[in-house]
């Protein structure tokens, strides 16, 4: 006869293994980045930098070429992920709210270094609607190019409000408040 110990102790290998091995460990990893997830650092004024250049090249989700310099004069959302980073992808349900509640008034760069079919596949399997942008490799940059889950928050004059390094919470009132007073600076 098994004892009820050796029976536990077997379920918790298994659920600890399928943590590391199968999708529902990905799920898993993922939701756990979620709920540990704050609200990014907004930098003080008198410690931001600022791009000065807009000129950076990159590629839209039709594969085209376009200049960054379209969104000089904005603010501006500059995500970096990839469909393999666990972290990248686990802040992408908040930056498609974020997205839903700006579009149109901030111009959003979710960008990733993949070819194209990994991302379009993850992101027709996620009902994600935010425009995904390509980098072009050593293609020279205004801004220090981030790790994924690396984000970039710019005002209108080109002023980096928040450089987050790490995955962040992006939809919350905080995040909300600081864009709704970027939008109304001039």
């Amino acid at each position: 006869m098994i004892k009820k110990k050796t029976v536990l102790n077997v379920l918790l290998i298994g659920l600890v293994l399928s943590f590391f091995v199968t999708p529902l460990g990905d799920f898993s990893k993922e939701l756990l980045n979620k709920w540990f997830a704050t609200s990014p650092t907004i930098i003080s004024v008198n410690k931001q930098g600022k791009i000065d250049n807009y000129n950076w090249k990159l590629k839209d989700a039709n594969w085209d070429f376009f200049n960054f310099k379209k969104s000089e004069g904005k603010v501006v959302f500059i995500n970096f992920w990839t469909t393999w980073h666990l972290p990248s992808r686990a802040q992408l349900d908040d930056i498609q709210k974020l997205y839903d509640r700006y579009k149109g008034q901030v111009d959003f760069y979710i960008i990733t270094d993949e070819e194209q079919s990994l991302p379009n596949e993850f992101m027709a399997k996620k009902g994600y609607t935010f425009p995904i942008t390509y980098q072009i490799i050593d293609e020279p940059s205004p801004i220090k190019l981030l790790k994924p889950s690396g984000t970039y928050l710019l005002d209108k004059k080109g002023n980096i409000v928040i450089h987050q390094t790490a995955i962040a919470d992006w939809d919350n009132n905080k995040v909300f408040e600081l864009i709704n007073r970027l939008l109304t600076e001039q």
